[in-house]
């Protein structure tokens, strides 16, 4: 039985006839993927997920730009960031990078904006939509896991929330304000 994670194109078969040469194979993926990532606008469009959006630029439905806001009664809560999501050929079966476009002080977070969280690595799932990484990274934002940080700085400063925030504030005025 196959993993729900393994690229069926990508899977050796004891077949020995091959069906397609790889630049066809290639094409066909290329229009699954555009075609569940259209799926995935539509239903992030119709959702009523409230503080997450994310639309691709342009016409390139491989790249997105995204948005969340900080969650209710968190540090971040009324502080509004971007993000990046690139999608490869092999997305579902592959993790889209993401990364914040916004300067973001976060534990998990690192100054280029990459984040570490376990979804978008080792715990993906061919299952998550785009909706789900955004309501995951909204979450983590309030939920840092400091045992696993990229900022140690942030991870160390959390224990105290009203330190934290004020650092967060200062961070967003001077870095992420003039971005947005």
């Amino acid at each position: 039985m196959s993993s729900q994670n393994t690229n069926p194109v990508q899977v050796n078969t004891n077949n020995t006839r091959r069906t397609k040469d790889a630049s066809s194979t290639c094409k066909k993926d290329s229009a699954s993927v555009k075609k569940r990532l259209q799926q995935e606008l539509m239903g992030l469009m119709m959702s009523a997920e409230k503080g997450v959006s994310a639309f691709p630029e342009e016409d390139n439905l491989f790249f997105w730009v995204g948005t969340i806001e900080g969650p209710k009664d968190t540090v971040y809560e009324n502080l509004k960031y971007r993000l990046t999501l690139e999608f490869t050929s092999t997305y579902p079966y592959d993790a889209p990078t993401v990364k914040f476009s916004t300067p973001c002080f976060h534990p998990n977070v690192d100054e280029y904006g990459n984040i570490c969280l376990d979804i978008l690595k080792e715990k993906w799932s061919a299952l998550y939509e785009i909706r789900t990484i955004l309501l995951s990274i909204q979450s983590l934002l309030g939920e840092p896991n400091n045992e696993s940080p990229l900022n140690v700085q942030a991870a160390d400063m959390w224990a105290s929330q009203n330190v934290y925030k004020k650092h967060l504030l200062g961070h967003y005025e001077k870095h992420a304000k003039p971005t947005l």
